[in-house]
């Protein structure tokens, strides 16, 4: 892959360059008992992420109570961070990761990781991270998470890299939306829970089964 095709690769974190173990119906559960303290009738996710979830929610309970939603909000927040900080001690990195980030910064690739994961988490499960990337922008790190291509642009802009001459790397739908929302081009992991036929028809650019077989992909 010569750095002529892209100046920087940005990555998701949990399922594309570790393991995904964290349960994310468990997750917004946990958010649901906390906020059943705070409303007669807790509506359900309806498919909602836990993060956002607990925005409803909080949302919700301000309506009749500002300073409940803060306390909501605040151990819904906690409850969270709990919850991805024990995944993280059950986490590993995939074999393949260091080998592969590390092939794109020899080629003049720079590499950044976004996650929605909290910083802890991460670090806990790759804790020399920065000797692979240039950039780690975690949930704590930003004000806007993806799906909200905000997330992806300011770590291209920690990178000094534009968005068309960049590439957006993950294993959930998700990626290949705030990637095509900042204008980057887009790729798919199949090392999550997502199969590989339900990411190819979000249309990324590259599908591969993990990080390492995308980057051979990439570099050959």
């Amino acid at each position: 892959m010569p750095n002529t095709i892209f100046d920087a690769a940005v990555f998701d974190f949990d399922g594309t360059l570790a393991e995904l173990v964290l349960d994310f119906t468990a997750m917004k559960q946990l958010v649901a008992r906390q906020a059943a303290a705070f409303l007669p009738d807790v509506p359900p996710a309806n498919g909602l992420p836990a993060l956002e979830y607990a925005a409803k929610l909080t949302a919700a309970i301000a309506r009749t109570n500002p300073e409940a939603s803060r306390r909501f909000a605040a151990q819904a927040a906690q409850g969270i961070e709990a919850m991805e900080t024990d995944g993280a001690a059950r986490a590993g990195l995939f074999p393949e990761t260091r080998a592969a980030l590390a092939a794109l910064a020899g080629r003049g690739v720079k590499v950044g990781v976004i996650t929605r994961n909290c910083r802890r988490a991460v670090l806990t499960v790759f804790p020399d991270l920065h000797d692979f990337a240039g950039v780690l922008l975690a949930r704590d790190d930003t004000p806007r998470v993806k799906p909200d291509p905000g997330h992806l642009l300011a770590a291209l802009q920690a990178l000094g890299a534009s968005p068309a001459r960049s590439l957006m790397v993950g294993d959930h739908p998700m990626d290949l939306a705030v990637g095509k929302a900042a204008g980057t081009r887009t790729a798919a992991v199949a090392s999550g829970h997502a199969s590989r036929d339900e990411l190819a028809r979000h249309g990324p650019d590259y599908l591969a089964a993990d990080v390492g077989e995308l980057v051979a992909k990439l570099m050959g």
